[in-house]
């Protein structure tokens, strides 16, 4: 069997809620990508299913992804786990709670064929908005800005990503940024690139949990207890990242 152009990665951990819908987006994205030539076989997907105890493993199998189980509960073990049985040049993962643009696909395929990128991201929009969701999408942008570093569907070679071994698992959260900085040390004379006009939708599930406005109101006060004590680091990004479903 011929290697696939693009492999796509998704990291899930009790995602049968969301799942289907970035499936059926990933349907719609995959259907342009053929349409443009690069052929349906061109794409495979890659369920990294991250120790669930719903049916997201079920449904995804359903849907025609390859399910791999990973044990460990770090985000970065999902994603290197799901990277492990990747076989296409291109590497892209997305998380579970996303929605693809019909043709981010083809974006990340073009945006690829230059030897000058290194890398890159679609960005994001939300799936619902309000002051406290605006003011937080604000405050995010000058530092998106400032490095390139965005998030959304992110892409690499995957050379690149063996090269550097992958996410760091030591990291409970973060593991994104630490591996950007290390792809951009790796790829010095290219770019990352952060595409336009094909943003990928993510869900604001965290801000109805803990409030739109939390980084605000919520997230000095954490802060300052992590600067005052740094044990509680690992207890804050369980709460904040791997509870709640």
């Amino acid at each position: 069997m011929d290697a696939p152009r693009l492999s796509l990665v998704i990291p899930a951990w009790n995602e049968a809620a969301l799942l289907p819908q970035l499936l059926d987006s990933v349907a719609i994205a995959r259907q342009r990508f053929a349409a443009a030539g690069y052929g349906d076989e061109a794409i495979e997907l890659i369920v990294a299913d991250n120790a669930s105890t719903d049916a997201t493993a079920e449904i995804a199998a359903e849907r025609g992804c390859f399910v791999v189980p990973v044990s460990k509960r770090v985000i970065a073990a999902s994603r290197n786990g799901g990277a492990a049985v990747a076989r296409g040049e291109i590497l892209c993962f997305v998380d579970a709670d996303s929605r693809l643009h019909p043709d981010c696909l083809i974006a990340v395929a073009r945006a690829m064929a230059d030897p000058g990128v290194v890398g890159g991201a679609t960005g994001v929009t939300m799936d619902r908005w309000s002051l406290g969701i605006a003011l937080t999408y604000a405050l995010a942008l000058p530092l998106v800005w400032l490095t390139n570093f965005d998030t959304g569907l992110v892409f690499w070679r995957r050379g690149d990503f063996q090269a550097l071994g992958g996410y760091d698992e030591s990291r409970p959260f973060a593991e994104d940024v630490d591996f950007l900085l290390r792809l951009r040390r790796l790829g010095r004379g290219q770019r990352l690139l952060r595409l336009r006009g094909v943003k990928t939708v993510t869900s604001t599930r965290k801000f109805e949990r803990h409030g739109d406005s939390h980084y605000f109101t919520q997230m000095p006060m954490q802060a300052w207890r992590l600067l005052r004590d740094r044990r509680s680091l690992n207890e804050f990004a369980r709460r904040y990242w791997y509870d709640g479903r």
